[in-house]
Order: C-alpha cells, then structure tokens, then sequence
C-alpha cells in the first residue's frame, strides 16, 4: 500500500500523504512495515482487544462455562451412579457366590446321604436275596439228601433182593435147596456186618 501511494505521488511519498492514506509513518517520515505496531494506533488497539476479552469473557462465563460445568456434573453424576451400581452387583455377586457354594456344599451331603442309602438299601436287598438263596438251595439239599437217602434205602433193598436171588440160585446151582427163610437170615445177617 505504501509503495502505491509512493507510485501516486511520483515516487516519493510525503509523511502527510502516508498518513492520510492510513499509513503509518515514523519520525523520518518512512512508513513503517507492521501497522499493528504502530506506536499511533496503540491505544485503538487495546481498546478494542479489551472489549473483545471482556465480550469473550461474559459468553465464556455465561454461556460456554455453565454448559460445560453442566456436562462435568451430568459425567460425575453418571460416573458415581455407576460405581455404586458396579458395587451393589459385586456384593450381590457374592451373595449369589456364597449361596452358590451352599447349595452346592448341601447337594453334595444329600447325593453322599443318597449314596449311603442306597448301598444300604442294595447291601439289605442283597442279604435277603443272598439268605433266600440259602434257604431254597438248604430246602434242595434237603431234598436232595432225602432223595438220595430214598436212592440208598431202594438200593439196599434192591441188593438185597439181587442178593437173595443171587443165593437161592447159588444154592440151587450146587444141588442144595434153600427155602426163602433161610435165604432171608443169611443174606439180612451178611449184611448187617
């Protein structure tokens, strides 16, 4: 801008010339590069840098802050809800953990009483079974021991008459002759002893 001004004027510039034109020239009368560091302009400046910090301010303080603050209690407010939310469930947890392990400690006596009651049951089913058995295989030795002594008496008899005939024809082989008395005495004698 300094150097249109300076190509208006014929090339060289007047301080007053700079000035009207809204530049801002030093004591040599050169214009100055920055015109935000223009010693003339300094006050205007932090005039209006005041009122914008002060604009700033009250939209920061009642505007931004209060919403801001509002998000940070409403996260707070959240955040310990949760917390105490995550706490009741961790002792509930436990509880639920403790009545678990109760259950489980009162299910594991009842399958152990189970257990022992039915070995109980089984061992007196057993015993019963088992003495039944001895009793139906004492009754059939009974009877077997009967039927054999049976065997032994038809036996005996059964000898003796083979061995009465077996004497009569004896006796007759040899010319003798027996009567059935006789016979009798002697084969009855012989076996006795």
């Amino acid at each position: 801008m300094a150097t249109e001004t300076a190509a208006a004027t014929g090339g060289q510039a007047s301080p007053i010339a700079l000035e009207e034109a809204g530049i801002c020239v030093d004591s040599h009368g050169g214009a100055i590069g920055l015109p935000q560091l223009c010693p003339d302009w300094m006050g205007n400046q932090i005039f209006w840098l005041a009122v914008t910090l002060v604009i700033i301010f009250f939209v920061l303080s009642r505007i931004a802050l209060p919403r801001i603050a509002a998000v940070l209690a409403e996260r707070q407010g959240t955040i310990t809800n949760d917390i105490a939310a995550a706490e009741d469930l961790k002792v509930k947890a436990s509880e639920a953990e403790a009545a678990y392990d109760k259950a489980l400690a009162d299910a594991r006596s009842d399958a152990q009483a189970i257990v022992a009651q039915t070995k109980a049951d089984i061992k007196a089913d057993l015993d019963a079974a088992m003495a039944k058995a001895d009793a139906e295989i004492a009754a059939k030795t009974a009877e077997g021991e009967k039927a054999i002594a049976e065997i032994r008496a038809g036996a005996l008899d059964a000898v003796k008459e083979v061995a009465k005939d077996t004497a009569r024809e004896i006796v007759a082989a040899m010319g003798g002759q027996a009567d059935a008395k006789t016979v009798n005495a002697a084969v009855t004698s012989q076996m006795k002893g």
